[in-house]
């Protein structure tokens, strides 16, 4: 049973916290307990159904504004699918929550009020979602119940997303017309809109196709395991968990940045000897040779990892407080790490999702096309093209605080 990981994102109140909470309770993936814990604090609030989005929105904050502020992982099955979703803030202020929270999604889920269409959080959240290279898109039009289920709102908003697609470069885009709030198309079709013709969102989850292998090997090396005992004493392996690919016991390998070769004599995973390991797998190599190796390198196969000291990015600055040009940062991508400074290129103008001239230094949310520069070489991928080995955090030195996410080219 495969797993689709997706998120959630939009703008306040347009209802993903009830989307959410709508579909763990109609897919029976909510505990007895929980459903008479959110039925009574609907009934103390006044409310004369019951409150979904109190499923999700558990930060006692959030519950107070009736607003989404962290990133909420929620886990349901049905027996097709497994799934993980997160549900992302849909404030301006916490667009960086949505970047984090869309970064290991497959799949993402964009809400639109009916009633207001396409705005500007709707082409934010667009564009990241096309700048993580999320395979699949959805844009669930919610709300239909107040405007009447009417298809003509559907069909103008449909028109309206056509120029965001093709502004994010979003590969695959789908659209339904639901009411969380009243559960039309989410589990069940319900009668209120027999226009719709399509799948309920549900069923067309769990139909989304998930790529499961994705490119040449890699393994970023966490640590180098010496024994040094009796039993072991000639033993050298390094571990890490594989970023993409296979490996095979007799693959000739490239260890990255010093483009050292060698050839696979043994993979373990604890006390077992395995011929091969894939994706996601944590596993310790052997070689056949003793060469250089060290954590921050990367063990790889096919089109092996550029080696850069320099290069091009895009990233979104999540410090709250404003970049200082000039300054330098720990660069972290995968398990190395260095010193690197940047400079920005342009800033992302999102009402007509296109970069501009940058008019000053980054501030919190903000995304940009920026310059890097290191200490040392840095073994990566484009981020499009492998999402472990071609993303990295800026760390600022002094607080230690992640000031800043990015993509390479």
């Amino acid at each position: 049973m495969n797993i689709l990981r997706f998120t959630t994102a939009g703008s306040v109140d347009d209802g993903k916290s009830t989307l959410i909470g709508r579909l763990l309770y109609d897919s029976k993936s909510v505990y007895i307990d929980q459903v008479e814990s959110i039925e009574k604090t609907s009934k103390r609030k006044g409310l004369d159904r019951i409150d979904f989005s109190l499923l999700t929105d558990g930060l006692k904050d959030e519950r107070e504004q009736g607003i989404t502020i962290d990133v909420a992982y929620r886990y349901f099955a049905t027996p097709i699918r497994k799934f993980i979703i997160a549900d992302t803030p849909g404030h301006v202020q916490y667009t960086r929550n949505m970047v984090t929270g869309a970064s290991t999604a497959n799949a993402a889920l964009i809400l639109i009020d009916a009633r207001h269409g396409v705005v500007e959080q709707t082409r934010r959240h667009s564009f990241i979602a096309g700048l993580l290279g999320i395979e699949s898109v959805t844009v669930c039009v919610n709300k239909m119940d107040l405007v009447d289920y009417d298809e003509s709102v559907f069909q103008a908003i449909v028109k309206d997303f056509d120029a965001v697609t093709k502004a994010c470069k979003l590969q695959q885009v789908n659209f339904i017309p639901l009411s969380a709030l009243m559960g039309d198309n989410v589990v069940d079709a319900g009668s209120n809109m027999p226009w719709y013709q399509g799948n309920p969102l549900l069923a067309h989850l769990e139909q989304i196709q998930v790529t499961l292998t994705d490119g040449d090997f890699r393994m970023p090396v966490q640590t180098v395991i010496r024994p040094h005992s009796d039993a072991h004493h000639d033993f050298r392996g390094y571990a890490g968990r594989v970023a993409s690919g296979t490996v095979t016991v007799g693959d000739q390998i490239i260890v990255a940045p010093h483009d050292n070769p060698a050839i696979v004599t043994g993979i373990q995973i604890g006390d077992t000897s395995l011929e091969s390991a894939s994706m996601g797998q944590s596993i310790c190599i052997n070689l056949d040779r003793d060469i250089d190796v060290s954590r921050g390198d990367v063990i790889a196969s096919g089109q092996t990892p550029d080696a850069r000291k320099r290069g091009q990015a895009t990233i979104c600055w999540l410090d709250n407080q404003a970049q200082r040009p000039g300054s330098k940062y720990a660069i972290r991508q995968g398990s190395t790490e260095g010193q690197a400074m940047i400079t920005v290129d342009a800033l992302l103008d999102v009402e007509h999702l296109a970069f501009e001239s940058p008019e000053g230094p980054l501030e919190t949310n903000q995304i940009a096309r920026i310059q890097w520069t290191a200490s040392k070489p840095i073994a990566c991928d484009s981020y499009l093209s492998n999402h472990v080995t071609g993303s990295f955090i800026l760390v600022d030195i002094n607080s230690g605080n992640t000031v800043a996410a990015g993509m390479m080219d």
